[in-house]
C-alpha cells in the first residue's frame, strides 16, 4: 500500500527525482496522485480545482526535489502537506474574490470554511494512514453501525481488543480537529510550503 512506504524508499525516490529521472516522477505520481487529488478535492469541493492542484503539486515536486527532507517526515506526509497548503491557498483566493475586503464577518466565514475543510481532509488522511486493524474497527463501528461486541466478532478479536482499537482510532481522528483549530493552513508533520 502507498501509505506503508519505508523511509529508505523515500530517500531513494528523492535522490532519483534530484537526478531528474522522469520515471521516478511517474512512479511517485502512480503512488500518490489519488491521495493528492482526494485531499485537494476534500478542501476545495471542486473537481477541476483538485485536478489543478494535483498538477501543481507534482510540478513543484519535479522542480524542487531537494525541498523534501527525509529527516522531517515521510515523503507521503510531505506530499500531503504540499497538497493541503496549495488547496487552502486556492480556497482563500477563491473566497477572497467573492467577498468585500471590509466585511470582517465574511472573512470569518471564509476562515471557518477553511478550518472545516482542513479538518475533514486531515481526518481522511489520518484514516487512510492508520494501521489496517484500527481502520477496520472504525469502519465497522461507523459505516456499518456495529457496536464493539459486533466489531470484535467480525474482526475475530476479543471485546477488549475491539474497544482498544476503537479508542485508539478515535484518538487519532480527534487530532484532525485539534490540528485544524490551531492552524488551518499548516497541518502538522512538515515545515515547508509550496
Amino acid at each position: 500500500m502507498a501509505h506503508d512506504t519505508p523511509p529508505r524508499w523515500d530517500r531513494k525516490m528523492q535522490q532519483r527525482l534530484a537526478r531528474g529521472e522522469a520515471a521516478a516522477l511517474g512512479e511517485l505520481y502512480d503512488r500518490f496522485a489519488s491521495l493528492v487529488h482526494h485531499l485537494a478535492y476534500r478542501v476545495l469541493d471542486d473537481e477541476r480545482g483538485a485536478n489543478r492542484i494535483t498538477r501543481e503539486v507534482f510540478g513543484h515536486i519535479w522542480e524542487n526535489p531537494d525541498a523534501y527532507d527525509p529527516k522531517q517526515g515521510s515523503l507521503r506526509s510531505w506530499v500531503a502537506t504540499l497538497t493541503h497548503r496549495a488547496a487552502v491557498r486556492r480556497l482563500r483566493e477563491h473566497e477572497a474574490a467573492l467577498i468585500d475586503d471590509d466585511c470582517e464577518a465574511a472573512q470569518e466565514q471564509v476562515e471557518a470554511k477553511i478550518r472545516d475543510a482542513s479538518a475533514a481532509a486531515r481526518a481522511d488522511y489520518i484514516r487512510t494512514s492508520m494501521p489496517a486493524p484500527l481502520r477496520a474497527a472504525l469502519e465497522l463501528a461507523y459505516f456499518q453501525r456495529r457496536d464493539y461486541r459486533q466489531a470484535a466478532e467480525a474482526l475475530g478479536v476479543t471485546e477488549d481488543e475491539a474497544r482498544r482499537r476503537l479508542r485508539l482510532g478515535l484518538q487519532l481522528l480527534s487530532s484532525a480537529n485539534v490540528s485544524a483549530a490551531h492552524s488551518p493552513s499548516t497541518p502538522p508533520g512538515y515545515g515547508r510550503s509550496l
